[in-house]
């Protein structure tokens, strides 16, 4: 816990080039976030990626994990190691291999390509996770609602899709963490682009701005508060379900 204790109290910090010696506090920082135009513009960027790639790995990797569970095709089992092997592969030899492909390619290295390289990558991790939810439904449900004349569309939308709600949730969160945290593979294919890792990273060697530890200090606050909600709302729920039963 000391690195981020350090992080939020030199969020405070009068600092001048460098942000490494505490010299006194104050609440500018804070309040002139965006001082510096590459943390806010870096930052920005990280989210535009993080959305995007999460939004586009989490719908695919779901439709992925129902139809490994659900339906039997051929090379099943191929499709399975294969969507295991980014997992397994270290990320500067996916970074450096997404990098060559993209230069052979012709393609211009920048935030298209980050957010490529990420969808990549996260859907290994969705299709994990939502698999084992999908893996976990009991049969039963869906035949009731068939049972009740509902159509395969009904179904899915009214009973299998609420279901797997909470694992496709898990997914797109786990998905969006790793996204933003993401500086490997990111440094091969993003060109000029910046994200806010990147920028981190390259700024570290001459003394981080301040404003760097208040978007890092903002992100960590903002997790534990949707952590702690989260964790109230499911307690209401089973205190309101222990009464009603």
């Amino acid at each position: 816990m000391i690195p981020i204790v350090y992080t939020i109290v030199f969020s405070f910090n009068d600092a001048r080039r460098t942000n490494i010696v505490w010299r006194g506090f104050t609440l500018d920082n804070w309040l002139k976030i965006c001082d510096d135009a590459r943390v806010c513009e870096s930052f920005g960027n990280s989210i535009i990626v993080g959305v995007v790639a999460t939004v586009v790995a989490t719908i695919l990797g779901t439709m992925i994990a129902i139809a490994i569970v659900r339906y039997t095709f051929r090379f099943t089992t191929l499709i399975t190691i294969l969507l295991f092997l980014p997992m397994a592969t270290p990320e500067v030899v996916l970074g450096s291999g997404l990098g060559s492909q993209f230069v052979n390619m012709g393609v211009e290295r920048g935030l298209w390509t980050i957010i490529v390289a990420h969808i990549m990558f996260c859907i290994s991790f969705v299709v994990v996770t939502v698999r084992a939810r999908v893996a976990s439904l009991d049969p039963a449900l869906e035949e009731a609602g068939r049972d009740l004349y509902a159509s395969p569309a009904q179904v899915f939308w009214r009973v299998t899709l609420p279901l797997l709600m909470p694992g496709i949730l898990a997914a797109a969160l786990l998905c969006f963490a790793l996204s933003f945290d993401d500086f490997i593979i990111t440094n091969f294919v993003s060109g000029n682009a910046e994200t806010f890792p990147k920028f981190v990273y390259v700024a570290a060697s001459r003394g981080i701005p301040p404003q760097s530890n208040v978007i890092a200090s903002a992100v960590f606050v903002l997790a534990i508060v949707i952590v702690v909600a989260a964790q109230l709302s499911a307690g209401v729920r089973r205190r309101k379900l222990a009464k009603t039963g």
